[in-house]
């Protein structure tokens, strides 16, 4: 059960500690018994409401909602951060904003970080990444073999991630050339070829549980998508045409950023997001066929809210409703995320959840379906909380918590602005507090009774203003 059996050279003290540590992590009642598979389904910047199972959407996700008609729809539940990066390393490690010493879009993982891999592999799992990696910018040290995963395939950086038909990709460390998309050709669609790599691996012999990472790069810009699924949108939008570099200069948001003009931008996004159901839809037969889909757990959701880039119109599909903002705003729109959890064998009634939890739950939550003591996982700070609990049919309650949130902008970014800018979010029960600066006031909301928030209770309710005040200022440095 080492952390990374590929890494390791199976050689004396080593393999005898790591065998020591995993058989201190694993508790004895979990030993024999029956572990779920695990698949974690992430896309990005999907917004909340750019899916059927959360409201009123023009996009047919009809996969996707069947995995919500059949499992839990958790309606409150939020990204690790609103940019990629700090959300995704808060997904991995089980830390959110009070314990990363980064929250901008530079923050990576770190040589001696534990991830939600190695909790896993600590419980016996086999893992596997497919998709965007993102985090780890140093090979050997903190790609995904380094850090937990068995096996990877996808692209490593964040630059990487803004193409829909990339010229390579990676397999655990070797740079993959994709000839069918040189020369302006575009025959390899990163997300089915993302989808192809976790069904061969769904469908290997295997004695051990296994723990898919499942990371689409879309709907992020670029926009782009196989013709087959935008088609399917022809003539339903209105469309103003995205220019990118085409005229010689930038004349849209992020030209320079995505130079390629799109014709219809809301009907490829659409596409994009189509293609993602289809994709979904195959997983789940394939484990249908493979006989293992009643003990298969997937969680599905998206890293942060809908952008704005490329000739993406938020706006125009409501993408973020009922709430305000998009990706970059600590608004609930940037943060409140769709997550939906299917399993057949713990959850026969279907039902929506309005439990508050945060990406940094998921790592001890894991812990939990693995049957990993984390207490005595070596160099791991935490403060998720396990939600294990709410992912059967007579859920236990949780008691109310805090979820924290903080952005830091950085220069030389164009997707994140002026350098030193910080923004802050926190909730407590219905009470939503956010800060845009250091220097700015501190909102307050009821973000059940005005989900908007639009109308900032901070003097009519100056003693529960204040405590978020306080805490904000704690959490600044």
């Amino acid at each position: 059960m080492s952390p990374n059996p590929k890494r390791s050279s199976g050689k004396g003290l080593a393999s005898a500690a790591i065998a020591f540590i995993a058989s201190l992590c694993v508790s004895a009642s979990t030993l024999h018994s029956d572990k779920p598979n695990i698949i974690f389904i992430l896309t990005d910047d999907l917004g909340f409401n750019q899916i059927g199972a959360y409201g009123n959407t023009p996009i047919q996700t009809p996969n996707i909602d069947k995995l919500a008609a059949e499992g839990v729809l958790f309606t409150h539940a939020y990204s690790g951060n609103t940019v990629c990066s700090p959300s995704r390393v808060s997904l991995f490690t089980g830390r959110d904003g009070r314990l990363m010493d980064n929250n901008s879009n530079t923050v990576k993982l770190k040589a001696y970080d534990q991830t939600i891999a190695h909790v896993l592999k600590y419980g016996g799992y086999d893992t596997a990444l497919f998709g965007k990696y993102s985090i780890g910018p140093e090979m050997g040290v903190t790609d995904p073999l380094a850090m937990g995963f068995d096996t990877w395939y996808g692209m490593y950086t964040i630059l990487e991630g803004h193409r829909q038909y990339p010229h390579f990709l990676w397999r655990d460390g070797v740079k993959i050339r994709l000839e069918e998309n040189e020369g302006g050709k575009q025959g390899a669609y990163a997300q089915e070829l993302f989808t192809k790599e976790a069904i061969n691996y769904i469908e290997r012999e295997r004695e051990n549980p296994f723990f898919v990472f499942l990371s689409y790069s879309s709907p992020h810009a670029e926009l782009a998508a196989p013709e087959k699924y935008v088609s399917q949108y022809d003539g339903k939008f209105d469309e103003k045409p995205y220019l990118g570099m085409s005229t010689g200069k930038e004349v849209e948001k992020y030209g320079s950023y995505y130079p390629a003009p799109v014709e219809k931008p809301n009907a490829t996004l659409a596409g994009m997001v189509a293609a993602l159901d289809d994709y979904i839809g195959q997983i789940m037969r394939t484990l249908e066929e493979k006989g293992v889909a009643e003990n298969t757990i997937i969680f599905f959701s998206s890293d942060n809210g809908p952008h704005d880039e490329g000739g993406a119109s938020p706006d125009y599909f409501q993408a973020s409703a009922p709430y305000k903002g998009m990706k970059r705003d600590v608004y609930d729109g940037g943060i409140h995320v769709p997550m939906i959890v299917h399993w057949p064998a713990a959850i026969k009634e279907a039902r929506v959840d309005d439990t508050p939890w945060a990406f940094a739950d998921v790592f001890p939550t894991f812990a939990d379906l693995a049957g990993v003591d984390i207490n005595v996982v070596p160099r791991l700070k935490v403060n998720g909380v396990s939600i294990s609990q709410r992912l059967k049919d007579d859920p236990e309650e949780m008691p109310e918590r805090l979820l924290y949130w903080e952005f830091g902008k950085q220069a030389g970014d164009p997707n994140s602005g002026i350098i030193g800018e910080v923004f802050q979010a926190a909730r407590r029960g219905p009470w939503k507090a956010v800060r845009y600066g250091l220097d700015s006031p501190v909102e307050l909301y009821n973000i059940i009774e005005d989900p908007s928030e639009s109308k900032d209770l901070a003097q009519k309710h100056s003693q529960i203003h204040h405590e978020f005040v306080e805490l904000f200022e704690k959490y600044k440095d």
